[in-house]
């Protein structure tokens, strides 16, 4: 029987935001929301299925720990990113996971339901290397992308998808450009875009694998680690996800989002 784990990286250090795994979201801190979400999903998965936080902050730790009575792995400040944390607390345990998500601790939108695409996408296919989300933009959803990026041009990571469901490449810029975009509007209400919902399913040794590899070129210049994968042979593939319009949200980068948030679910409710 294959065993999974959802982990869940959390630092309270951020040059936007400090602290915000701990701020509050219609009453609930944002950290709390991540873990609600990683435990409906872990439901159908049983004791097939861990759930844990991983941070360097004790007051973090304290909270998940005392407060909502979770497990909390402790990793060093060292750890560059997200993935770094992840693997530093699989190091932790006495039994690897064979597969494992890495849930951003910022991203209290997430559902439910993805995480299990991802888990169900691995039990398809078990020589899957890394799986993500995508989903296919609207001409109106394409549209505020682009308007977005006229604002801030490095919001928001589009896909280019092979017909095996595999990432080609990721760009902060939108791809791909289309020369005969008028023809295609008329064609169907779905643009050929796909934007990238940025959640992460590692087989454990790719997980090792990937943080054991020095920062690639072009994920250098668009701050896209996923782009170290494609650049060294590992291979991604992409799950669809079509989702309610205006659900698909990012996550919580400053301290205005936390109004967007509690906007978010007001109008929607709780992810699950």
């Amino acid at each position: 029987m294959k065993r999974f784990a959802i982990a869940i990286p959390a630092r309270y250090e951020s040059t936007r935001f400090p602290g915000k795994p701990l701020a509050k979201i219609a009453g609930k801190t944002m950290i709390q929301r991540v873990l609600e979400i990683a435990r409906k999903a872990a439901e159908p998965y049983g004791d097939n299925m861990d759930v844990f936080v991983t941070t360097d902050d004790k007051r973090i730790a304290d909270h998940v720990q005392q407060d909502l009575g979770a497990p909390c792995i402790n990793t060093p400040p060292s750890c560059k990113n997200g993935s770094e944390r992840v693997l530093s607390a699989l190091r932790q345990l006495s039994e690897w996971p064979d597969f494992v998500i890495n849930l951003q601790g910022d991203a209290p939108f997430t559902p439910p339901v993805i995480v299990q695409d991802i888990v169900e996408g691995f039990n398809l296919n078990p020589k899957a290397e890394v799986i993500t989300p995508v989903h296919r933009l609207s001409w109106e959803a394409l549209d505020a992308l682009r308007k977005a990026k006229a604002k801030t041009p490095f919001s928001g990571t589009t896909a280019v998808i092979n017909s095996k469901n595999q990432a080609l490449w990721f760009s902060k810029n939108i791809i791909p450009a289309m020369r005969n975009e008028k023809e295609l509007r008329e064609q169907s209400p779905l643009s050929p875009v796909f934007q990238h919902i940025g959640l992460y399913g590692f087989r454990s040794d790719v997980l090792e694998r990937f943080c054991s590899l020095p920062e690639g070129i072009y994920e250098k210049l668009e701050g896209l680690e996923q782009l170290r994968m494609l650049e060294n042979g590992i291979r991604i593939t992409a799950i669809e996800f079509r989702p309610e319009h205006g659900t698909v949200q990012s996550g919580i980068d400053s301290p205005e989002d936390i109004k967007r948030a509690e906007k978010f679910f007001a109008k929607y409710g709780e992810p699950f």
